[in-house]
């Protein structure tokens, strides 16, 4: 009998303890594609990024996280969950240093990217443990993937608060350099709380790994390029269109090769291709949302780093209650789909009240009460997203199932943000005015296409989200 068998049969006593510690590991990974948000600015005047080029500090950590996530869940199935997960942090830890320690923009970029790449491998593996550890008590595990949904909500969230903390008091170095001491904490407890498992035999789909990533690449880079030279300049088109050869290669390599990256036939699975969907465009919502949020307090509004941050705070704590309070009771008696739905729509509400957001804003009345209206929104959306995505996958495909939907997640944001950034760009640069106004059109416009996004998901929930098997 399998490692995991036994936990399915048998509940492992300490699965509440290794919930705590793996919450924790996707806590620190959410993180980390948030905690230097606050930092860019300082980021930009030390290493000389340009305005349109500053958002690699977050892409180059996003592309590699997300297109690396599939086959951070094959290995995990493979070679065994906590073996994985301790590479994961392994990595994370040690090119968090090297990005800590960056001399110019080249070198943090880099550091960002294998920070990615350690967080592939930590997001489905963690994932898959969880899954695993409550898979025998339906209730449980609606409550570990609550917990799971508010750990992830709450690092991005806090990350921006933690961030502009360490950059005002120490440096925007240490919002990377934290990732150190915390690392070889958690390789620490992870073999004392977390089961071994069984590694498994199969093949390693690397063909697919590198064609899809190198897609997700190429299409971002692409979209960063419209705001420089425009949709038919060859500079967009030649990394656009290969993005998307190489995206039908992929699909490709999954239907021909008999052990792919992606098994089609796990789309089967009830609800798993509408959660994912969903996800996509609650990041693409979400997350531009947040970034622009913390650039319009500091450059327009002109907050020093750690008032931005204090200015962030309400959405992390304001997140953990609704995320614990209110999305499982709201689920449980109105079901995913209505539950979604009112999560989108109180998410792009949000979008649009903050896109009449002026230079010469307040902040109780301009960005408070839509800060709040997008907690409530993005905690009621991403519980039942998470459940549609995961719940329903069986035991043996969990690192898949756990991959998809952390891919989903961050190939929304990383596409999400640079559609955004690129928009706020070009509506910027067209602006008469001072620097200021013509950023504060740049990020109105922003916010306005997010919460635009965040209706399309409501009205694809409403399609596509079925009510769960009982």
């Amino acid at each position: 009998m399998s490692a995991h068998t036994k936990t399915i049969a048998q509940p492992d006593p300490k699965r509440w303890k290794a919930l705590a510690l793996l919450g924790f590991a996707n806590f620190i990974v959410m993180m980390d594609s948030a905690v230097v948000q606050v930092a860019l600015p300082s980021i930009k005047g030390e290493l000389g990024y340009t305005e349109a080029n500053l958002q690699w500090v977050m892409n180059a950590f996003l592309i590699l996280f997300g297109g690396l996530l599939l086959l951070g869940g094959k290995l995990s199935d493979l070679f065994g969950h906590r073996r994985i997960f301790m590479w994961g942090v392994s990595i994370l830890t040690v090119s968090s240093l090297l990005a800590g320690l960056a001399w110019n923009e080249m070198s943090l970029n880099i550091g960002r990217a294998i920070q990615g790449v350690g967080s592939a491998l930590i997001a489905p593996s963690a994932l898959s443990i969880v899954m695993i550890l409550f898979s025998a008590n339906k209730k449980e595990m609606g409550k570990a993937l609550a917990i799971w949904g508010l750990s992830g909500a709450a690092g991005g969230a806090l990350g921006i608060v933690l961030g502009g903390v360490l950059t005002q008091l120490l440096s925007w170095r240490w919002t990377l350099l934290f990732y150190v001491p915390v690392g070889i904490i958690v390789l620490l407890l992870a073999p004392k709380l977390l089961q071994k498992g069984m590694p498994k035999t199969g093949r390693i789909d690397y063909a697919g790994a590198i064609a899809i990533t190198a897609a997700l690449i190429l299409i971002v880079y692409g979209i960063v390029n419209v705001e420089h030279n425009g949709w038919q300049a060859l500079s967009t088109v030649l990394p656009l269109g290969s993005g998307v050869v190489l995206f039908i290669i992929f699909i490709l390599i999954q239907v021909f090769r008999k052990e792919p990256l992606v098994p089609l036939n796990i789309f089967k699975t009830p609800n798993l291709a509408a959660g994912n969907v969903s996800l996509i465009l609650l990041s693409a919502s979400w997350f531009p949302l947040i970034y622009f949020l913390i650039l319009y307090l500091q450059q327009v509004m002109e907050y020093e780093p750690f008032m931005a941050a204090m200015g962030m705070l309400p959405a992390p704590i304001l997140m953990a209650i609704f995320m614990v309070v209110i999305a499982e009771r709201v689920m449980a008696k109105l079901g995913m789909k209505v539950t979604m739905f009112i999560g989108f729509i109180l998410l792009g509400i949000s979008g649009l009240l903050l896109s009449g957001n002026t230079v010469e804003g307040n902040y109780w009345s301009d960005v408070f009460i839509a800060l709040l209206l997008a907690a409530l929104g993005n905690a009621l959306a991403y519980l039942p997203a998470t459940t549609a995505a995961v719940s329903e996958a069986k035991s043996e495909e969990s690192g898949l199932a756990s991959g998809l939907y952390n891919t989903s997640y961050q190939v929304g944001s990383a596409v999400g943000l640079a559609i955004m950034v690129s928009i706020a760009a070009a509506t910027a640069s067209a602006t008469t005015g001072n620097q200021i106004v013509a950023l504060n059109e740049g990020y109105q416009q922003a916010f306005f296409w997010g919460g635009i996004v965040a209706f399309i998901g409501g009205i694809l929930a409403l399609l596509f989200i079925r009510p769960l098997k009982r």
